[in-house]
């Protein structure tokens, strides 16, 4: 049976035969791949590395790829939110697993080693400022897993449905989890572990009020107290469950790590908050 072709208007090339939105080509990315939402953190990890073979920049998708201890690896900033989470693994995807000139699906299917660095707010009062914590799964309040043929696991969707009634919200929340693998290659000492929840935007979203008052004013409140089998929740952002569906739909390894810089039940936020990040940062280069 002849394969099916992806058409031009679906899988988007440059003139030079870049996929569209990160500006790549399929050379310039390492099988192990770390993401980070701000641009300007791309350079804060790439100058660990001992050489840098390409560096590539297109809208807020920054690509710096090289070698660390004899080790290949890619850094990309995705930007901010689950949309662009969805454009980034679609095209990194994309671009090893396609072949870009006949516009098919390859045989033989590779999976990437994808490793998250950002920051979070915490949502539990007795968990400090400027702690480290792993995602150990994380549950999406954004609508891309609509789109998409997400399975959840039982006991996934156990927990999103518990969550879409005690916050009486329309739209289902998913439930995705870490790679397994990820998890036990990246244990270690000063690393709390927790649940993420992943929130469509930064204010509002997140319960926050600067002119306008959110709807579900005391939703961060009421999901701090979400009791679930695998725990409580203990953080919010804006990409984690994004990066854990797209991943096990595509097959590739992922986890999260989060830098704790505010607390919201305390009202607080880290007067460290870079020294944090960089730290952070430093932490998953030594275990690389």
């Amino acid at each position: 049976m002849e394969k099916r072709r992806i058409p031009e208007s679906d899988l988007i090339l440059t003139d030079e035969g870049a996929i569209y939105h990160l500006g790549l080509q399929p050379e310039m990315v390492a099988d192990t791949v770390i993401v980070v939402g701000d641009p300007a953190r791309v350079g804060k990890v790439s100058k660990y590395f001992d050489r840098i073979d390409f560096e590539v920049t297109n809208r807020e998708m920054v690509t710096h790829t090289g070698e660390l201890n004899g080790k290949r690896i890619s850094v990309i900033s995705s930007g901010m939110g689950t949309d662009n989470v969805e454009i980034l693994m679609t095209e990194l995807d994309a671009l090893v697993n396609v072949d870009l000139a006949k516009r098919q699906i390859k045989n033989k299917l590779k999976s990437l080693r994808i490793i998250r660095i950002g920051t979070s707010g915490c949502m539990q009062p007795d968990i400090p400022l400027d702690s480290f914590l792993v995602s150990k799964a994380a549950l999406g309040i954004d609508s891309l897993m609509s789109f998409y043929p997400w399975v959840e696991s039982e006991e996934g969707r156990v927990i999103s449905n518990k969550v879409q009634r005690a916050l009486g919200l329309s739209c289902k929340p998913y439930f995705a989890d870490a790679s397994q693998l990820l998890l036990r290659d990246f244990e270690g000492a000063n690393m709390l572990s927790g649940l993420t929840v992943t929130a469509p935007g930064f204010y509002a979203p997140q319960g926050r009020e600067i002119r306008l008052r959110p709807s579900l004013p005391d939703y961060i409140d009421k999901l701090s107290k979400v009791s679930t089998s695998m725990g409580r929740f203990t953080n919010f952002e804006m990409e984690t469950a994004g990066y854990y569906a797209m991943s096990k739909m595509l097959g590739h390894h992922m986890i999260s790590f989060n830098a704790l810089i505010a607390n919201r039940p305390n009202e607080q936020f880290s007067a460290n908050a870079k020294k944090t990040t960089d730290e952070l940062i430093e932490w998953v280069i030594e275990r690389l």
